[in-house]
């Protein structure tokens, strides 16, 4: 009442005056007031996914199991592995890449795989703390390339969720929501986002200040507030071991697992503290925070419905509005071999940089690391190229190499094909810390020289869906509506599953023939032929064809179609037209995204508040990637693709043109296709502090 009096006074002074006040004017001194009330009283999601469905409160929920579409596929009905092929075993003759690179047909970025991981990080993460069951390791496997002196490939199973796995199928916890709720940025719990904000820790989040807490404009460290015992747990491995301490912290554990990752979680904690930037200060701190939130979980909405699942071809059915009937809990068909996009991840990440961005101290210090420094003909640009070993676990890269040319950096080139190929890096020595005095050799034919231990993604792949009790490859797909296969060149898409006669191959024995694996013929993305070994197969090739059909080696391996491990066979597939999958994958991915916007009341599409935001505040949350890149970075938007998921046909980015607006990318509210979505350097520790004779443990999701 005292304000509306004040109000009333204030006009009636000016009209006192000889002042005319026309209504507008009045509005204006009521605005203030009027957006204060409406802001104050918008709903606030929880970081927990807890009370996104009004009726079933506990859908998306931390710490709930997993759903299934599909029956739990256990030897005993309740929690043994259905027994299979040795899990290296396959991968050495499946997803063994041999070094040849294979880019995407439909020339996805690496973005593809770094924005599909981070946002693994936002919905999934399995609870670890289960049993120990170590994949056996056979040194004398005539296709095996490496030295593994533990002896064994390391593997936990998944922790059983309470009541399960005696008397009844055995199902497994997702640990983090099941939303698109920017879990990654600002976790899911007020004692962890109260260290990541500005402001005391005290247990009192309202005095905290708006933005989130950076150090020089990068990610704080667990010894940023100065005792590290008290900072979040952060998961860490490879090079972080010997100085756990100097981890990244963020709002999801896994933060520092490579640099493309750790780089966008700071690109969206930047974000945030941009956008409180904007807001007035009549908003309380508490306000500005949750409003900067709102935004960026919208953001990350829109880039992953109209950029990202596009990019790869994934196409959903028109959005009809938010759904209380479809509960959008994770899968675990989805989590546990739909999801696992391995094949795609690039085993290095290249840079491109005026010559003066870097000290020579600083490029000496990258090639000490291992990171290739090549300069242009002119000396007036650099090209960096970091091998993947080298991105894992290294935070202190992140603000060596600068968040800008990174993030573009990570958009120059394409993405792997996805195919049941997987890049060394990841199939063989993933997280594993290189023998010390030979930084020359950490990719490529070289790789096996480098490294004495042996962590294989894709066996963990395999073995992750027996722990979790799939079914087997033809189960899963009649569970997606998709028809049984009944023969593997039905799988593959290949003329054959018989080995054919060839005098380098040993006969009767191909299957264990180091030989079936040699790659043939190569051809580029229209088909051409390409010189086998040469700087183009390096660069360009899409297509390989081996010495022995995949068809052949699956069926030398597992005799029947119906035996096929479900993640085994869905790699293996042909692809459809213009998609980065086959049947299967798709037919996961769809239902499963749809379900993520479908049932999410908080949907930004479902216009949660954003539209009284743009109304009242002119903030508006419809930005690309590349306009938020550009938003945060020193990077101009006309120097990032317009779409920087995509690469142009003939290679090259499809960069903006044009000056760059005042709001890159904004779009006006009400735009037409809303609701129809289907669419300074630190000396590196030297690699010797760094061993460790502790057996490398493998995070519980890694990489999607």
């Amino acid at each position: 009442m005292r304000k509306r009096s004040l109000l009333i006074l204030l006009v009636a002074l000016i009209v006192a005056a000889g002042v005319a006040l026309a209504p507008s004017a009045i509005a204006d001194f009521r605005r203030p007031w009027n957006d204060r009330r409406e802001l104050a009283n918008m709903e606030v999601q929880g970081q927990d996914g807890s009370g996104n469905n009004r009726s079933h409160p506990g859908w998306g929920q931390v710490g709930k199991a997993y759903s299934r579409v599909a029956p739990a596929n256990y030897a005993n009905g309740r929690s043994a592995p259905v027994a299979g092929p040795n899990s290296r075993y396959i991968s050495n003759r499946v997803f063994n890449d041999l070094h040849q690179n294979l880019f995407s047909e439909n020339h996805v970025t690496q973005w593809g795989f770094t924005w599909g991981q981070f946002l693994d990080h936002t919905f999934g993460l399995r609870d670890d703390a289960g049993e120990v069951a170590n994949i056996a390791f056979d040194s004398a496997d005539p296709l095996e390339d490496f030295v593994n002196t533990l002896g064994y490939l390391p593997f936990t199973r998944s922790a059983s969720a309470t009541g399960t796995g005696r008397n009844n199928a055995r199902q497994q916890v997702n640990t983090v929501s099941s939303y698109i709720d920017a879990w990654a940025v600002y976790g899911g719990t007020a004692k962890r986002l109260e260290w990541l904000r500005e402001g005391p820790v005290d247990g009192d989040l309202s005095n905290n200040g708006p933005h989130l807490m950076l150090d020089d404009g990068l990610l704080p460290r667990r010894d940023s507030r100065g005792d590290p015992a008290t900072a979040p747990t952060m998961a860490v491995d490879g090079r972080l071991l010997g100085q756990p301490t100097r981890a990244a912290v963020a709002g999801d554990v896994r933060a520092n697992e490579n640099i493309a990752l750790t780089a966008t979680h700071t690109l969206f904690a930047r974000e945030h503290n941009r956008i409180v930037s904007l807001l007035p200060n009549w908003l309380t701190n508490e306000q500005k925070f949750q409003i900067a939130r709102r935004v960026v979980i919208a953001e990350q909405q829109y880039i992953t419905y109209r950029e990202f699942l596009p990019a790869l071809g994934v196409r959903l059915s028109p959005y009809r509005g938010y759904n209380p009937r479809v509960n959008s809990t994770l899968s675990n068909e989805f989590a546990t071999v739909g999801y696992r996009a391995h094949s795609m991840i690039h085993g290095e990440i290249e840079l491109e940089a005026d010559a003066d961005r870097y000290a020579p101290e600083q490029l000496e210090s990258f090639e000490a690391q291992g990171i290739d420094v090549e300069a242009s003909a002119d000396g007036e640009e650099l090209e960096l190229v970091v091998p993947l070993n080298v991105a894992f676990f290294n935070p202190d890269l992140v603000g060596q190499l600068q968040l800008g040319p990174l993030l573009r950096g990570i958009g120059l080139e394409s993405q792997y094909k996805n195919d049941e190929q997987i890049d060394n890096q990841l199939r063989s020595v993933l997280f594993q810390i290189p023998v010390p005095g030979n930084m020359q050799c950490l990719d490529g034919p070289d790789l096996p020289q480098c490294f004495r231990g042996v962590v294989d993604l894709g066996a963990v792949d395999v073995e992750r869906g027996r722990d979790h009790g799939m079914p087997t490859y033809n189960q899963l797909r009649r569970a997606y509506g998709l028809a049984p296969k009944f023969s593997f060149t039905d799988i593959t898409g290949e003329s054959t599953e018989s080995f054919r006669a060839d005098p380098e191959l040993t006969p009767g024995d191909e299957i264990n023939d180091p030989d079936s694996m040699d790659f043939v013929a190569l051809f580029d993305g229209d088909g051409n032929p390409i010189a086998l070994d040469s700087d183009e197969a390096e660069a360009s090739a899409v297509t390989g064809v081996r010495r022995t059909t995949l068809a052949a080696r699956l069926k030398a391996i597992y005799r029947s179609v119906n035996k096929v491990d479900a993640f085994t066979g869905m790699v293996s597939e042909a692809h459809l037209p213009g998609v980065e999958f086959g049947e299967l994958q798709s037919a996961i991915w769809k239902r499963q995204f749809q379900a993520l916007r479908d049932g999410d009341r908080f949907f930004y599409a479902n216009d949660p508040g954003l539209s009284l935001i743009k109304r009242r505040l002119g903030i508006d949350y419809r930005h690309t990637l590349g306009d938020i890149i550009a938003l945060n970075t020193d990077i101009p938007r006309s120097d990032l693709a317009d779409n920087v998921f995509v690469l142009s046909p003939d290679g090259a980015t499809q960069v903006a043109v044009g000056p760059t607006p005042p709001v890159p990318g904004a779009r006006p509210a009400g735009q037409p296709g809303d609701r129809d979505i289907g669419v300074a350097a630190k000396t590196p520790t030297p690699v010797a502090a760094l061993r460790t004779r502790r057996p490398p443990r493998l995070l519980p999701s890694i990489m999607m």
